[in-house]
């Protein structure tokens, strides 16, 4: 349960991380591509053994690694694009509400069982996140652009359903930070090439306050994924609570650090969303 709470609070200091970059006035691509970099090397010095470089694409997990290093980028850019035509909060909900995906996964793929105290707890969990995720303010869109978050939301399922069945089936306990060290490493390698193809003045944009953005998100971002990997071998708990338990602790986590650092103030319905989150975290848990 330790390793659960974890991933939330390392998910939950990566939004803490971003909503600096505005004060700060960070060039988030470049300190993305930063932080990717940082991850790969703390995973890589968090490894009890040294491995040489030469053995990693022997590795059976190497490939689906570096797949998934791709799809974080692809992610990430769809996600802030979709925080920009269509509100921060569709981007929020279509990512949290992802969870789906991985609870259906685990049913189908592994046979696990949900109570129907535990469904009614899930599907709590989902309201919540709706409830607590989206904000008052209103921002015109267009209809047609509804693909976005459905992109959204269908690659951070794909993102976390991968995550479990690779767990389960490819990466022995000893080697997460490894795993999680070349996932990191393929997506900061994918931003950098994406780099080279941008206009010459944008090379100048690597200043120190980037490279340190990068730096400050990175070591949350790869404790983030080796926590969760670490979360999903908990014996009391199946795959679909475990996912569902670490989205709505984000969301309660980060609520709660915006009010408390950032003073953000709450409408009535994200109240109860963070309500509800707390009951649904209570029901899954027991």
């Amino acid at each position: 349960m330790w390793d659960l709470i974890g991933s939330v609070a390392s998910s939950s200091l990566i939004f803490v991380v971003f909503k600096l970059y505005s004060r700060f006035r960070v060039a988030t691509f470049y300190a993305i591509i930063g932080n990717y970099f940082t991850a790969f090397l703390v995973g890589i010095l968090f490894f009890p053994r040294s491995v040489p470089l030469a053995q990693l694409p022997a590795k059976p997990w190497f490939l689906p690694a570096v797949s998934l290093g791709l799809l974080f980028i692809l992610i990430f850019n769809l996600m802030a694009r979709t925080s920009q035509q269509l509100g921060v909060s569709v981007a929020s909900v279509a990512t949290k509400m992802s969870l789906v995906i991985p609870v259906i996964a685990g049913m189908v793929l592994y046979g696990e069982k949900l109570g129907a105290f535990r469904v009614f707890g899930i599907a709590l969990a989902l309201v919540a996140v709706y409830l607590a995720s989206v904000k008052a303010h209103r921002v015109s869109w267009n209809p047609r652009l509804l693909y976005l978050p459905g992109l959204v939301f269908l690659g951070s399922g794909i993102i976390d359903t991968s995550i479990k069945y690779l767990e389960e089936n490819h990466i022995p306990d000893s080697e997460y930070p490894l795993f999680s060290a070349c996932v990191f490493g393929a997506a900061g390698t994918t931003g950098a090439v994406i780099t080279l193809f941008r206009t010459p003045q944008a090379l100048f944009a690597w200043r120190p306050k980037n490279l340190l953005g990068g730096v400050a998100l990175g070591i949350p971002n790869f404790f983030s994924v080796f926590f969760l990997l670490r979360a999903l071998q908990f014996p009391g708990l199946n795959s679909a609570s475990i996912f569902t338990l670490n989205n709505v602790g984000i969301v309660l986590l980060t609520t709660l650090l915006g009010i408390a650092l950032f003073e953000e103030k709450l409408a009535a319905r994200n109240w109860l969303g963070v309500i509800l989150a707390v009951v649904s975290i209570a029901i899954i848990s027991l």
